[in-house]
């Protein structure tokens, strides 16, 4: 009996060691989420809204505002006094959608728009007084268009590089990493900290301060702690661990972002076999997607955020259109979450603190739920089995925008 009980005991104990995070709690949601159920979104330009919404009910429109702030270029330029802002929370409002704008504005400005060293670039800016100067009066432009609306909207605040000074931080403290705040001399910031974490800071204090309806999104980078889980295929273990660390570093700010974004990839896996020549590293199969979850519900328990996974390539194996050539390159990432088994999968990404999926290529030559290469309805001979006829123009041969009206005729997982 002694040696039952013993045994007994040393199975809960293991079992207590290697517990999963999803055995805690979950975080709650973003005060003020328009939603109570796991949403899709897209990439979506101005004037799309409308359309977006008459092909399925979905909950976000995202939009890069890009350019630069010292370029001449930026996205205040777009439209006069950066008006480009009310414009498309405007036109999403309208159809009950919530915009999305992913702000990448540091690595487009100079002087480090110039250096081919992304994260020598960005460091750079940071600790420039001038750029710096420039950077902050344009997040106070946005938030006070964004805040004129009295719209909800959400700031998804410079993808890539947190990851870059989370690399660059000694023992992963951001406000080991230099950055020109308070010495950048706007009067509402006085008194922060010249640090990466001072950054952070300044954003949150002008959101508050400019448009509180304005939910703030850091950006969370899984290679920001050196080790990329898809392609070094850590243990459990290790990626736990790495999810810990991420979530340590997003602490060292020393400020509460409303939510997190995360990704998959920039580029279709079948771009970066066929354009970069990686030998198919880039596909993931069913032990990448398991690490992937495990990553992020680590990280979202430790740090205390919910998840909207963002820019998912949407690349597909089924219709021929997808034949590997530029605008129509294979992925199967919209599968994975929409398709046959989707349902299971978006249940373990739900339960790791993911509460929305937008999708949307990271560059020029990725596969889009549109038809920028205008050539219409494709239908070229099938390979790797994708024998579906195209369903419409789109670049991707209609799946995405088929499986998004799916996920919504069978009522979306609730939150």
């Amino acid at each position: 009996m002694v040696a039952v009980r013993r045994t007994i005991l040393l199975v809960a104990l293991a079992a207590a060691i290697v517990a999963p995070a999803a055995a805690q709690a979950l975080p709650p949601l973003p005060h003020g989420w328009p939603s109570h159920r796991v949403e899709l979104g897209l990439a979506d330009q101005p004037g799309g809204a409308a359309a977006l919404r008459r092909e399925a009910h979905f909950g976000f429109r995202y939009q890069y505002l890009a350019g630069g702030v010292n370029t001449g270029r930026g996205w205040s330029t777009w439209n006069p006094n950066g008006t480009f802002v009310t414009r498309y929370i405007d036109e999403s409002s309208a159809q009950r959608i919530t915009p999305v704008f992913s702000y990448y504005m540091v690595r487009q400005s100079l002087p480090g728009k110039d250096v081919g060293d992304e994260l020598k670039a960005d460091l750079g800016n940071l600790a420039d007084a001038g750029t710096m100067k420039a950077l902050l009066g344009d997040l106070k432009l946005f938030f006070q268009r964004a805040g004129a609306t009295k719209r909800r909207a959400i700031l998804h605040l410079e993808p890539d590089l947190w990851g870059y000074v989370e690399q660059a931080a000694r023992a992963g403290d951001a406000s080991t990493v230099p950055a020109l705040v308070s010495a950048a001399g706007m009067p509402e910031l006085a008194g922060l900290p010249d640090t990466a974490a001072g950054f952070a800071q300044a954003v949150k204090r002008l959101r508050d301060r400019y448009a509180p309806r304005v939910l703030l999104a850091y950006h969370l980078s899984v290679w920001g702690t050196k080790v990329d889980i898809a392609l070094s295929d850590p243990p459990r273990r290790q990626v736990r661990a790495l999810g810990l660390k991420a979530a340590a570093f997003y602490r060292s700010l020393h400020t509460r972002f409303d939510l997190t974004f995360a990704e998959f990839s920039d580029r279709d896996a079948g771009f970066k076999q066929k354009i970069y020549g990686d030998g198919g590293a880039s596909w993931w199969n069913a032990a990448d997607f398991a690490r992937n979850v495990h990553f992020l519900s680590t990280y979202s328990r430790a740090a205390r955020q919910r998840i909207a996974m963002w820019q998912i390539p949407l690349g597909n194996r089924e219709m021929r259109a997808e034949n590997n050539t530029w605008g129509h390159f294979q992925d199967n990432r919209v599968e994975w979450l929409l398709g046959a088994h989707g349902s299971r999968h978006l249940k373990a990404y739900r339960r790791a603190g993911v509460i929305a999926f937008l999708f949307g290529g990271g560059a020029g030559g990725t596969t889009c739920a549109c038809d920028p290469q205008h050539d219409g309805i494709t239908n070229p001979p099938a390979i790797d089995g994708n024998n579906r006829p195209s369903l419409s123009a789109d670049d991707d041969g209609g799946l995405f925008r088929e499986l998004a009206r799916r996920f919504y005729r069978r009522h979306p997982p609730r939150l």
